[in-house]
């Protein structure tokens, strides 16, 4: 099972990747949007930003988002690892329920270019 500074580290290493990108990709990422990752086996949740194609982590917190972010995931630990190593495809992890993304129906058409 992935640790807290796992997934933290599977985060910021996202936050690059996404960074790094060009083309579609980066203009996806280009929202300014709240967004929350809740890691469900550790019943831990990562409140922040995206902005600027850069997640920014801005609060950890126990149990679900106190919140209701613009962008919201939700998966184990060991899969978030998994999909930023490549080890796991979002598609086939979406579609099976093992990660779930809520966001409005216009970012939801913008990041599908980002899975």
């Amino acid at each position: 099972m992935a640790t807290i500074e796992e997934c933290r580290a599977a985060l910021e290493q996202l936050s690059e990747n996404i960074q790094g990108s060009e083309g579609d990709v980066r203009a996806a990422a280009a929202l300014d949007r709240s967004v929350s990752c809740h890691i469900t086996d550790l019943d831990v949740t990562f409140a922040g930003r995206l902005q600027d194609g850069r997640i920014t982590v801005r609060e950890t917190l126990q149990g679900p988002p106190r919140e209701k972010a613009e962008l919201r995931l939700a998966l184990s630990g060991d899969d978030l690892v998994a999909l930023v190593d490549g080890e796991l495809h979002f598609a086939k992890a979406w579609g099976s329920g093992r990660v779930k993304l809520e966001a409005g129906l216009l970012d939801l058409f913008r990041l599908r270019k980002l899975l």
